[in-house]
Parts: structure tokens; C-alpha cells; sequence
């Protein structure tokens, strides 16, 4: 389980609230050794691949060239993995499951898709219910950075999954043509029955992955913003998770590391 890390700073009140937690170098080396590599990596989905194809990769040629098929890429962006310690984090400390990592939709490996980053079920007090999240990393020394400002910045995203009901359909389908027979089909339409009587009732998370010293200044005016006119049922949480300083641009180095640990 990834650290919960030391609070520094909780701000507003439902339905947006913003919370700020710091961690150290050995949490966070811990983190990527752990579920953040397996998650890049996408471990679970080559361990699928293999077991459907256990019948017909017969020889140890056919071993050999799935491996080399499925073998890890040599090179991993920054913001990849900083969407993998936010999803790490919400996995074991927000109740949620994203079952389904948008890099298997990739045409392209390293291409971003549109859409939201996370997109899953959460488990509150009423069952589960749609979660949707967005993550941007930046070690940029600005509160708050410039990555959550323009068309594709944190504060358009979030609104956007607020206020329009088209985007929140898309992702409802996008999941719903991916839980036919898989483990998670229950949870699946539990969430549904729920979103099915109130298109509005989610949750929305919005993280932003950081080396800087913690400032409430990165969240505080949005979670302000996002709190008005929110949709009944909706309930949003910006977090902010800081790293050590200095390590956004080392993500992918530790990352690529454990996999050559691994290999030597």
C-alpha cells in the first residue's frame, strides 16, 4: 500500500474540498517499487495477454517473441508515471478501482488520449458510484502551475466533467463496453443504477503531482470555484500530492530502473 503521506493543508467543505500531503524520498522510492512500476508497466494486462494465449504459444519461440512483444518499453514519460502515483494513492486510500488503464487503448505507445486520465468506480456510503479524475505533473516553481490553466489545464477539465453530461456519457460508455465478463462487472452496474438516476451524482477528483514546497495557493481558488453550482450529487476533491524536491523530472528514471533491477 503507497504511504498516505503527512497532511499539509485541508481546505473547503463538500462538495469541493482541497488537501494538500508531502512524501519522502523513501515513501515514495517504496511507491515505485511497489504498485507505481506494476501499474506503468501495465503488469496485469500483459499477465491477461499471457494466460489467453497459454495454448497457443507451444514452443519456446512462441515464448520468446510474445516476450519480446510484451517486454516493458525503454523509455516512459514523467507525467505517465505521475498519473500512476495518483492512481496508486486513490486506489488504496479514496475506495476506488480504475479497471481499466488507458494505455491499452493506445494506437501509438506514448500518445495521451482524450478523455479523462482515471476513469473508474469508488466505493462511499451509499455503495459504488463513477469516479473520474484528471492528473497533471509539474515541477514548476508557480502557485499554481501553469498546468492546471488552458484548453487541456486541470481547471478546464474538471469543469468540463461538471458541468457536461455528454462527456460524463462517454466515459459511462467507454467503461461499460469494457465490463462484459470482466470481475468488476457488479461494481459496474451498481455504479450504473446510481448514474442512471442522477447523471450528476460522481465523483470527481483532480490531482496535481508536485516537487515544490506546499502551498495551499495551488488548489485554494479552485476548490472555491468548482464549489459553486455544483451539480446535486457531485462531489469533487483536488489533491495535491508533493513529492521530494526534485524528483518530477526522475519519475521515469526510478520507473525504468526497477525494471532493470529486475532484469540484471
Amino acid at each position: 500500500m503507497i504511504a498516505v503521506g503527512t497532511e499539509q493543508y485541508s481546505l473547503g467543505t463538500s462538495p469541493c474540498i482541497g488537501v494538500g500531503r508531502a512524501w519522502n524520498d523513501d515513501e515514495l522510492n517504496a511507491a515505485i517499487n511497489e504498485q507505481v512500476s506494476s501499474l506503468v508497466f501495465d503488469d496485469q494486462g500483459k499477465a491477461d495477454i499471457e494466460g489467453l494465449l497459454a495454448t497457443v504459444t507451444e514452443t519456446s519461440f512462441e515464448q520468446d517473441q510474445l516476450a519480446q512483444v510484451l517486454a516493458s518499453p525503454n523509455n516512459v514519460e514523467d507525467w505517465r508515471v505521475g498519473e500512476a502515483v495518483a492512481e496508486a494513492y486513490l486506489t488504496d486510500h479514496r475506495d476506488c478501482l480504475f479497471p481499466w488503464p488507458d494505455g491499452r487503448d493506445e494506437r501509438k505507445s506514448g500518445s495521451s488520449l482524450p478523455g479523462a486520465d482515471l476513469v473508474g468506480v469508488q466505493t462511499d456510503d451509499h455503495g459504488d458510484r463513477f469516479v473520474f479524475g484528471e492528473v497533471k505533473t509539474s515541477g514548476e516553481a508557480k502557485y499554481p502551475p501553469g498546468a492546471v490553466y488552458g484548453r487541456t489545464g486541470l481547471k478546464k477539465q474538471l469543469e468540463d466533467l461538471r458541468d457536461k453530461v455528454s462527456i460524463r456519457n462517454d466515459l459511462f460508455t467507454y467503461l461499460g463496453h469494457r465490463a462484459k465478463n470482466a470481475p468488476w462487472l457488479n461494481r459496474f452496474k451498481a455504479a450504473s443504477k446510481r448514474y442512471l438516476n442522477n447523471s450528476s451524482d460522481i465523483q470527481l477528483v483532480g490531482v496535481l503531482v508536485r516537487d515544490v514546497e506546499p502551498r495551499e495557493d495551488d488548489v485554494r481558488v479552485r476548490v472555491e470555484k468548482l464549489g459553486n453550482d455544483c451539480p446535486a450529487g457531485t462531489e469533487i476533491e483536488l489533491l495535491a500530492m508533493y513529492l521530494p524536491a526534485g524528483s518530477v523530472n526522475q519519475l521515469a528514471q526510478k520507473v525504468l530502473a526497477t525494471r532493470e533491477a529486475g532484469s540484471a
